[in-house]
């Protein structure tokens, strides 16, 4: 069966809505596109769309336990400044830079324990 569909984006569930709005406010540098207080924001980038979801309370345990199963790629253009931003915002990153074929990148996890893979590629 195909099926034809006209956008993807990404979504995150959270019970703080407001904490995550305010960080990816702050770590994009940019308001969301889209708000509804207390049930969801959206932030346009240039190639993604961000959403940020506080569930329904009749669905809020469907979402339980599940933070670490999804991991959002940000490709930056210095990577010390970014772990500079997450610092000053009070998520610094655990652990050290990685050095990889495809450049340099590090982990950092969101308010709400959502996995941050910062990448720079190589010049």
């Amino acid at each position: 069966m195909n099926f034809n569909f006209s956008d993807v984006f990404v979504t995150i569930a959270t019970k703080e809505l407001q904490t995550l709005v305010d960080f990816y406010s702050q770590l994009l540098q940019k308001q969301p596109s889209v708000y509804s207080p207390s049930v969801y924001a959206e932030f346009e980038l240039d190639r993604l769309r961000l959403g940020i979801f506080q569930p329904k309370l009749e669905s809020q345990q469907e979402f339980n336990n599940l933070s670490g199963s999804l991991s959002l790629c940000i490709e930056v253009e210095n990577l010390s400044q970014a772990i500079a931003c997450l610092t000053d915002l009070g998520y610094p990153p655990p652990g050290e830079i990685i050095e990889a074929s495809h450049g340099k990148e590090i982990y950092a996890y969101d308010p709400a324990n959502n996995r941050l893979i910062l990448h720079q590629s190589k010049n």
